[in-house]
């Protein structure tokens, strides 16, 4: 599955289903100390090849995010079925490689994954989790019209605490920012 979104003066990018090959990928995104500040910590050469295999198996939802110019791998974006406060919802999270944050890669994608999850029909909310510590995936919730709903504490990885903020996006309500 391929969708494309045009943003000019940004890097311009699609999602691919993640596969097979993306395993290296996926080791610079959660492996690496700096991307997973806001997350516990880099995974471990264990946990990794434990994620990629889930990633790989999931029948959707799951996605490479690349560069359209050099069609490389920069990033990961995802939604997956999840339980919250007694509902059903997807949950979403997203990573870019640092030397390509700040491009509006990350809002791109996300924007792109929500209509992948808008369209599957299977959950009406979607929310994400992010770190009361991490502005930028905090102002991507902001301009993709997630509505702020709490703070509270989270817990990722399992055994470690954290302020997170509750968004969350009505997936039947219109319009919706792009």
């Amino acid at each position: 599955m391929r969708t494309c979104a045009e943003r000019p003066g940004r890097t311009e990018v699609h999602l691919v289903r993640w596969g097979e090959e993306d395993g290296a990928l996926l080791a610079k995104l959660v492996g690496d100390p700096a991307m997973m500040e806001h997350l516990g910590g880099p995974e471990s050469t264990e946990k990794i090849a434990e994620r990629q295999g889930r990633y790989v198996r999931m029948a959707s939802g799951v996605y490479k995010v690349v560069d359209n110019t050099t069609g490389e791998g920069v990033g990961f974006v995802g939604f997956w079925d999840s339980r919250w406060r007694d509902e059903s919802i997807y949950e979403m999270g997203w990573a870019v490689l640092p030397e390509f944050q700040g491009r509006g890669i990350a809002t791109a994608a996300a924007a792109q994954a929500i209509a992948l999850a808008t369209a599957e029909g299977k959950h009406r909310h979607l929310h994400a989790f992010p770190g009361v510590d991490n502005p930028p995936s905090n102002a991507i919730c902001r301009k993709l019209g997630f509505t702020l709903v709490e703070t509270c504490e989270g817990e990722y990885p399992p055994g470690s605490f954290m302020q997170i903020n509750d968004w969350r996006l009505d997936l039947l309500a219109e319009p919706r920012p792009a």
